[in-house]
């Protein structure tokens, strides 16, 4: 079985290998690099989890080299990455909040969707678990114990993925997110971590962010599907950067962008911080 599985790795190592030197050996002769590299700039509007985790800093120096193009990353909570792109200050999205990615399409304001890749949410708190979570059977219950035994949440508060996420969450487990054991950041996911291990509170947050952000914060999240974590990708209906926008997504999630991703952090944190899954919606 282990020789199976690294004849099968070193294949599909070998067959990126081969498509990524052929696409950098072709780039400068097709026409649409002609088209891209004439549109010299796409902005990307995306959470703070992508940037802060490094994976931007990653991949796009591959994208941006091949292209002679420049990404400019505004990273900002999901709900203000869609207004940029409502407002058509961005031309692509990358976010993670399948319901107002789905509504961003669905109103018009942006199209060629696809799936890119996923993590969990996380449920983390200091060591010492004043809430006893470790024994809660599912997210909305965790929540329940914070709420109710007056532990400190820390919640991001800016309308991000993640903040939605939370409020979800509260919803299904009949809380308001109200009172003294709610505190509201307005901040992005590495800044409210590091309050949350200041105030020695309980705080929501994405994988890769915990992962690459050291904090005295420990993992005490219930297996519970409420905790997936999607990320999408969505051209901007009407961006003047059409051609380099479909690139950019395409480079996302071919075959050479999915590998990318799926090596990422593996070295550093022994396992990738997001698991590939491109399809389009």
């Amino acid at each position: 079985m282990k020789r199976k599985i690294s004849l099968t790795l070193i294949m599909s190592m070998v067959l990126v290998l081969l498509v990524t030197s052929a696409v950098g050996a072709n780039a400068k002769t097709n026409p649409i690099y002609q088209k891209v590299a004439a549109e010299k700039e796409v902005i990307l509007a995306t959470t703070t989890s992508t940037q802060d985790s490094g994976l931007l800093d990653y991949m796009l120096p591959t994208f941006e080299k091949r292209f002679n193009v420049k990404v400019k990353v505004i990273a900002v909570g999901t709900g203000q990455a869609i207004q940029l792109g409502k407002d058509k200050n961005a031309d692509v999205v990358l976010v993670h909040s399948r319901k107002a990615e789905d509504e961003f399409v669905r109103d018009g304001f942006g199209h060629k969707a696809h799936d890119v890749m996923y993590n969990q949410f996380l449920i983390v708190g200091p060591k010492n678990d004043p809430a006893n979570i470790k024994s809660a059977k599912s997210a909305a219950d965790a929540f329940k114990k914070i709420a109710g035994s007056n532990s400190k949440f820390i919640s991001r508060g800016d309308d991000s993925g993640t903040h939605k996420k939370e409020l979800s969450i509260l919803s299904k487990a009949g809380i308001k997110p109200e009172g003294k054991w709610y505190v509201s950041a307005g901040q992005g996911m590495g800044e409210t971590l590091r309050m949350g291990e200041e105030m020695g509170a309980y705080v929501l947050t994405d994988e890769a962010t915990y992962l690459t952000n050291k904090t005295g914060l420990i993992n005490l999240s219930p297996t519970d599907k409420d905790l997936f974590n999607p990320y999408g990708i969505i051209q901007v209906t009407g961006t003047k950067k059409p051609h380099t926008a479909n690139e950019l997504i395409w480079f996302f999630i071919s075959p050479e962008g999915q590998s990318m991703i799926n090596q990422f952090g593996r070295n550093q944190y022994g396992k990738n911080l997001f698991v590939p899954d491109a399809k389009r919606r």
